[in-house]
This record gives structure tokens, C-alpha cells and sequence, in this order.
């Protein structure tokens, strides 16, 4: 498992009021279909995400050291396999397990997905967990393992952050809206 943490204090010049904390847990993964061709039934990698799920976010949260507020989901395939191939290691078997793992609610994951060599950068796009409206907290954390994923692996990323963007101002729904309209979750 590799770990990225990472924390933003300053954004356009200015400090932020709190600073801004983003975690991404990366795990490395063997693709069962890497070199087969194209493969009807996927359940080999989507059986496995759900423990996978539940880890990432556990060790995502513990980096963390508070409360999670947006998360976000990613794949990169190496490039023996494909995209759908990534895709499997997100379902909702993985997603269901983050959010208990993080104590997200009911809101649909932001995710992305590709296939590339090792070293590949994906950005893990992250939206506030029990909301998808609240624009402040659309966002990203850029990672990449740098000798993943081989051609038969999957790396498998996971990504919780402990606020919205440092400045937000473009309105939308606000996190508070959001934590009255979820009965103050």
C-alpha cells in the first residue's frame, strides 16, 4: 500500500481560515484478465473490492486524523488488460465498503479510470460525501505509483479530504444546507 498526504494552507495568496488535508490510499493489485482478450464476467476483481474498499478508506481516514468530508475513487490498468478491467476494482461492492469504512452517506462516488504504463498520474476526483451538490468541495488529488501498474496489475486508489477547496466561492448548495438537508449528518 502506498500513501499520499498532502496539505494546502495558501491558495491564490491568501491562507485558508483551516488548511485543506487530502489522502489518497494506493494498493497494487494482480489483473486475473490481463492479456486474455475481452472477458464477459468480471467478478474476479469485483468480488475481491469490497475488503479492498474497506482497507483503503480505513488507512485513508486514519492519515486523515478527522473527520472525512469528500471522497473520490480511481483505477489505473496496466496495460495488458482495459479500462473496464479498472472499472470492476469500483463498483459498488468497493464504493459501499469506502463510504462505511469513512462514514460517507448515501452519495453517489466521483471516479475515473484509464490504462497506463507504470508511473501513470491519475487525478482522483473528490466531491463532498453525503452531497453532490456542494460545489465547494469539488476537487482533486493528483497520485501515481511509480512502478505501477505492470502490465497484469490494477492500481486501486481510494481519496478522503477534511474539507472543500481553500476559498471557495462559485456558490451552489453550501455545506451547511447540505448537513440540515441530511438531518445534520
Amino acid at each position: 500500500m502506498l500513501c499520499v498526504v498532502e496539505e494546502t494552507r495558501l491558495a491564490a495568496g491568501r491562507p485558508g481560515a483551516t488548511s485543506l488535508h487530502k489522502v489518497a490510499a494506493m494498493a497494487v493489485v494482480r489483473n486475473p484478465f490481463a492479456g486474455m482478450g475481452f472477458v464477459e464476467d468480471l467478478s474476479a476483481l469485483v468480488e475481491p473490492s469490497e475488503e479492498l474498499g474497506r482497507e483503503l478508506g480505513a488507512r485513508a481516514l486514519e492519515l486523515l486524523g478527522g473527520p472525512v468530508q469528500s471522497y473520490g475513487k480511481a483505477a489505473i490498468c496496466g496495460i495488458a488488460g482495459e479500462q473496464e478491467h479498472a472499472n470492476a476494482c469500483l463498483t459498488s461492492a468497493f464504493g459501499n465498503a469506502l463510504r462505511e469504512a469513512i462514514g460517507g452517506g448515501e452519495a453517489w462516488i466521483s471516479s475515473a479510470t484509464k490504462v497506463g504504463a507504470p508511473g501513470t498520474a491519475i487525478d482522483v476526483p473528490l466531491a463532498y460525501k453525503d452531497e453532490l451538490w456542494v460545489r465547494s468541495h469539488y476537487d482533486a488529488i493528483e497520485v501515481r505509483v511509480p512502478d505501477a501498474p505492470m502490465p497484469d496489475e490494477i492500481v486501486v486508489i481510494a481519496a478522503v479530504a477534511d474539507r472543500g477547496r481553500l476559498h471557495a466561492r462559485l456558490g451552489g448548495m453550501t455545506l451547511e444546507e447540505a448537513v440540515a438537508k441530511a438531518g445534520g449528518r
